[in-house]
């Protein structure tokens, strides 16, 4: 695991400021989360297919092209994206 060492003339207020940025970053990011899986499951039901079940048959070329499932890929990829995210913000500890 890699360490950051930042200086400051004021150590808590920084330590503060980075504190609420991460909670707020962190916020934001969860918010997307549930935002993107109500929009899988939308499509989930309109397809009635789970959205991995979705990705193997479109990358087997079983499903035409439409842009439904364009925006459909697009959201499982943001999904896995902002839950990296917020794995790496959740894995960030201060150490004195």
């Amino acid at each position: 695991m890699a360490e950051l060492k930042l200086r400051s003339k004021d150590p808590d207020s920084l330590r503060r400021i980075i504190q609420s940025a991460l909670s707020e970053r962190l916020q934001s990011v969860t918010t997307g989360i549930k935002r993107t899986e109500e929009r899988l499951q939308e499509f989930e039901t309109k397809y009635q297919l789970s959205t991995e079940e979705f990705i193997i048959r479109f990358n087997n070329d079983e499903l035409s092209h439409s842009f439904d499932f364009d925006e459909w890929l697009g959201e499982a990829r943001m999904l896995v994206h902002l839950q990296q995210t917020k794995e790496s913000i959740e894995e960030i500890h201060f150490v004195d």
